[in-house]
């Protein structure tokens, strides 16, 4: 079979801007649900969660995965967060602290995986189905293939899919409630377009933004007219969140939810990634939006999942160091890689 450079679905510097200098995102590719009477069906140790630590839209997954207790029913791999010209690296090519090797196929880069799931990547003239190679990915052991890499799709999953396999607390876990889920949904929307979508390097890959969408075109804009118009919108969504949040522990309904998941995983990364790597500096988050740091430190703080699921380590890697070629216009953003010691603490305590 004849193969191409695929390179241009890993590394971001080979990624097209509009245009207007903007970015804009692809759809994920694999898109199947796990559900009963289905081709993926709930089966304990049939899938297998590969994440990348310094990704936001990985991290929902992580985080719904340990709030609903599936720890042992979907096994977990962490890629290295410095993404390269092959994309995301295992720990046996890159051996950054907490990354790990493959162990279904020793393969080097998470694009293996896809390039097993789906060999057509590599035809010169492919069908009309663009791919990235991005985290998370949901894999199929038995039938050797990616169930879906669609985040929000994934911790709906998650969130529903295995309740028959669970103790009654961890099913009786609804992040997504029958009743609330207009007003989710709506939100979700609204600050996916206005924050997810506008932050995100790790994710840039991944190129599916929430929060973080906003946050990846301020700082890989490549005019000053497109970088001011996304910034500007980044904090009137951030000022609308800080709006909902006063006096509020959470988002929807007085109860926890995916949209506290989803907007939680751009929060974190703010002050210490995007402040300074993307120039989102209008304010920072622990001094220009109480009530956004209030609600940030309490799910940090208080709930074991999301806590466990941020290691700024591989935050601050993932966004600093993974600049593919030093001759890039992409590595320009930070060329020589250095990494800013602060903000410390990396989050407040309450």
């Amino acid at each position: 079979m004849a193969s191409r450079d695929t390179t241009e679905l890993s590394d971001v510097s080979k990624m097209k801007s509009e245009v207007d200098g903007s970015f804009k995102r692809v759809t994920s590719t694999f898109r199947s649900v796990i559900e009963a009477g289905g081709q993926f069906t709930p089966e304990k140790d049939r899938y297998h969660l590969y994440v990348s630590y310094a990704c936001p839209w990985a991290t929902r997954t992580l985080i719904v995965r340990k709030l609903k207790g599936l720890e042992q029913i979907i096994p977990l791999t962490v890629v290295s967060p410095r993404l390269g010209e092959h994309g995301w690296p295992f720990g046996n090519v890159d051996e950054f602290p907490g990354a790990e090797a493959d162990p279904l196929y020793n393969s080097n880069y998470i694009n293996d995986l896809y390039l097993r799931a789906d060999p057509r990547i590599c035809v010169p003239v492919r069908p009309a189905r663009p791919a990235k190679f991005t985290v998370p990915v949901l894999w199929d052991k038995k039938l050797n293939t990616v169930v879906n890499n669609e985040s929000s799709e994934i911790i709906r999953m998650f969130n529903s899919a295995f309740n028959d396999m669970l103790p009654t607390d961890k099913a009786a876990l609804d992040l997504y409630p029958e009743p609330l889920r207009a007003e989710i949904d709506a939100l979700n929307d609204w600050v996916y377009s206005d924050i997810n979508s506008s932050l995100t390097w790790g994710c840039f890959i991944l190129l599916t933004y929430d929060l973080q969408t906003a946050f990846i075109m301020r700082g890989f804009a490549t005019q000053q007219a497109v970088y001011e118009k996304a910034v500007v919108k980044l904090f009137e969504g951030l000022d609308k969140v800080e709006q909902i949040l006063t006096g509020k522990d959470y988002l929807v309904g007085g109860q926890l939810s995916e949209a506290d998941v989803r907007l939680f995983v751009t929060v974190i990364r703010f002050d210490p990634a995007y402040v300074g790597h993307f120039k989102c500096n209008i304010r920072t988050i622990r001094d220009g939006y109480p009530a956004i740091h209030s609600w940030l430190r309490k799910l940090y703080w208080t709930i074991p999942a999301f806590k466990d699921s941020t290691f700024f380590d591989h935050i601050k890697g993932g966004y600093y160091e993974s600049h593919p070629n030093p001759t890039d216009d992409m590595a320009q953003i930070n060329p020589t890689r250095i990494i800013p010691v602060g903000p410390l603490p990396h989050i407040m305590p309450l």
